[in-house]
């Protein structure tokens, strides 16, 4: 047998090991795991009793969703290949996928509990969205079903708000790229609301919404974000970054727009409150009022004087009746006098009925009169009282009412030197008499 070089050799061992080992599927745990500034990933997968070198090349390792972590279970597909100069062997991965789960599902774990733990999905930073918002810029494909769903449920519910599409690549290699610099693009319109979504599609259609760069652009965005991707049942990383996640794009105008029957509904029921409660306050002003009318009707000085006249009447009526009762008193005496007269007739008895019945006319005059002057009297004083009061006669040109010391008094019973106030209903006037004069 002829010797061989020590290159020969390793040119045929890696000949070999190359052609026959060129797809292969190899399961193990991964560790001394180094991502390399070049791009290129290396890691040593390993059993229980023996390992093996592995290098994955930058074109390939873009591919990849999740990052390799140590300790990791993996399944890794590729081929062997040699290195002649040291004669070691590895290898070359062209795809890595987590045992046991997929790559995209691990990834999305990984970047969820990255995102959580800085703080981006906290309800407590959540902004909230308006009421009533008058423009909304939209961050989703013009081609899509999408954009007009939400064009319809928008103009339904409030045709008085503006929409601003911004037409954006959502699914591809570069579309979390573009979604997030459209994000940025929407932010700075000063919008209500932003809302970024697409329509239903698999995993691998929406993942451009669980990319890193998406979740930095809406936890950046100052205007409040809405996350309208997929369907029902899709939960991506921009639904909880998001201020608000909407289960699908027409659902997002939903949540977002009030619907302006309700509103109209609503102002018709303000409006018709507000009726009612300014109905109540003038009917419980207007009973106010006129409890109030009452009371000056029932203290003023018609009503005072009315009452003065009402017991003058009654005093005339008792005076009436008093002096009927006395002359029909006086009439059944002179009666009985007269039947006495008839019976008896003796001249001494004439003279002396005579003389009672001129003292007890006498008596009756004298009495009624009395009455009369005392009625006469109240009444005079009531006429002067209510004259005096009359707010028409104070207020007449020329009249005025003399005080001196908070007391009327008469202008004959003022002296040269003394201060007097001549006041009406709406003027108060201070003097003093310089010279008086009797008229």
């Amino acid at each position: 047998m002829q010797p061989i070089s020590v290159t020969t050799l390793n040119n045929q061992i890696k000949s070999l090991l190359e052609t026959h080992y060129l797809n292969i599927l190899v399961e193990g745990e991964a560790s001394r795991v180094t991502y390399h500034s070049s791009g290129h990933l290396y890691f040593t997968l390993k059993d229980d009793r023996s390992a093996i070198s592995c290098v994955m090349f930058k074109g390939n390792n873009r591919q990849l969703k999740f990052r390799l972590e140590e300790g990791m279970q993996v399944i890794v597909g590729g081929g062997i290949s040699v290195y002649t100069p040291r004669g070691s062997y590895q290898i070359n991965c062209a795809t890595l996928e987590p045992a046991g789960s997929g790559a995209l599902a691990l990834a999305f774990e990984q970047l969820k509990k990255k995102l959580e733990a800085k703080g981006y999905f906290d309800t407590g930073i959540k902004k909230p969205l308006p009421r009533y918002p008058k423009h909304i810029a939209i961050v989703t494909s013009r081609s899509g079903a999408a954009i007009q769903d939400m064009y319809r449920v928008a103009k339904k519910r409030w045709p008085l708000l503006k929409l601003t599409l911004i037409d954006t690549t959502v699914q591809g290699e570069d579309a979390a790229q573009m979604i997030a610099r459209n994000i940025a693009i929407a932010d700075s319109l000063h919008a209500d609301a932003i809302v970024v979504g697409r329509g239903g599609g698999s995993l691998e259609d929406l993942w451009a919404f669980n990319e890193e760069i998406v979740a930095e652009a809406i936890f950046a965005a100052q205007t409040p974000v809405v996350s309208a991707v997929g369907h029902e049942i899709d939960f991506l990383i921009s639904d909880f970054v998001a201020d608000l996640r909407a289960p699908t794009p027409s659902a997002a105008m939903e949540l977002i727009l009030p619907d302006i029957s309700e509103v109209l509904m609503g102002i018709d029921n303000i409006t018709d409150n507000y009726h009612r409660t300014v109905q109540t306050i003038f009917h419980k002003k207007e009973t106010q009022l006129l409890h109030l009318q009452q009371l000056f009707e029932q203290n003023s000085v018609e009503a005072k004087l009315s009452l003065y006249r009402q017991e003058i009447d009654n005093l005339q009526t008792q005076f009436h009746n008093f002096f009927a009762l006395g002359l029909r008193q006086r009439e059944s005496a002179l009666t009985q006098l007269k039947q006495r007269f008839r019976q008896y007739r003796p001249d001494q008895k004439i003279a002396q009925y005579h003389t009672e019945a001129v003292q007890l006319k006498r008596e009756f005059d004298h009495f009624m009169k009395l009455i009369l002057q005392r009625k006469e009297q109240n009444l005079t004083s009531l006429m002067k009282s209510f004259e005096n009061n009359d707010p028409a006669k104070r207020d007449r040109t020329g009249i005025a009412q003399i005080t001196k010391e908070g007391k009327k008094i008469a202008l004959e019973k003022l002296h040269e030197g003394d201060t007097f106030n001549a006041e009406t209903s709406r003027v108060k006037i201070t003097a003093q008499v310089k010279e008086k004069q009797n008229l």
